[in-house]
């Protein structure tokens, strides 16, 4: 099985390449985030042409989740368990689903704008109804296969950004929001790290600065999963080629092969 997770930046406006990558690179699962559609809008025909079920959770805005799948697409859960609201709003940032008999959830955890930051607190406060939902998952189903993937917008560690130094008093590398995914690590999850095709680490480079071309990048597209499913991967690795050329999300594809025996 092979499990993709990328931050497409609008669907709407990235649907071409959309649609080639899932073409040429076949995905079993996708989950997509940022799709910055409605449900309504979301290019359903299109994607189910390629043969895949499709689950979203938009609203339009910046926000809004999706699992795309070719092997089953049941149980269907959309938000977390006591999921904070951002300024008297439901946010759509979380969707699960079983797929071919692994519990997949595609996330988009919030920016956090600043440190101190009201989106901050409110970034903080969903990583917690992140970890319960994370609890009941694998207190659900202990022996099903499970992955939290998408854009967590953290950085795990200083090697995982271009230069520390540039983060001084910034969101996705601060002590708490780093501490969040500890606490996701202590609930029973493990991260599957993948390889760096030709060396980059990267999965996030801003279009501002030409960041791309520069190297100035962050990881922050990361695949946590119980150990189950990370006993069964053969391989994980970042799409980079897909950040590039006329078009591009801002992020990179991250793929995780999977053999299920």
């Amino acid at each position: 099985m092979r499990i993709a997770t990328w931050n497409v930046n609008s669907v709407t406006a990235r649907l071409p390449r959309v649609l080639e990558w899932l073409a040429v690179n076949k995905p079993d699962v996708v989950a997509l985030q940022e799709l910055k559609c409605t449900d309504a809008a979301f290019p359903t025909m299109d994607i189910q042409a390629l043969g895949y079920e499709i689950a979203s959770h938009g609203t339009g805005r910046w926000n809004g989740v999706a699992l795309l799948s070719r092997v089953g697409l049941v149980d269907v859960t959309r938000g977390l368990v006591n999921q904070p609201q951002y300024d008297g709003v439901d946010e759509p940032r979380a969707i699960g689903a079983t797929c071919g008999g692994v519990r997949i959830w595609s996330v988009y955890v919030p920016n956090g704008r600043e440190p101190g930051h009201d989106h901050y607190h409110y970034k903080l406060n969903w990583f917690t109804a992140l970890q319960v939902t994370t609890a009941t998952e694998l207190s659900a189903a202990p022996d099903r296969p499970l992955a939290i993937i998408g854009d967590y917008n953290v950085a795990p560690t200083d090697d995982d950004v271009w230069d520390i130094n540039q983060f001084t008093d910034s969101t996705h590398v601060t002590a708490p929001e780093r501490a969040a995914l500890t606490k996701l690590r202590s609930a029973g999850l493990v991260e599957v790290m993948p390889r760096a095709l030709k060396g980059y680490p990267y999965t996030f480079w801003d279009y501002r600065q030409a960041a791309f071309g520069r190297g100035w990048g962050m990881r922050i597209d990361l695949v946590y999963a119980n150990e189950l499913f990370a006993s069964h991967v053969t391989d994980a690795y970042i799409d980079r080629e897909e950040r590039k050329g006329k078009g591009a999300s801002d992020h990179a594809p991250v793929v995780v092969d999977l053999d299920l025996g």
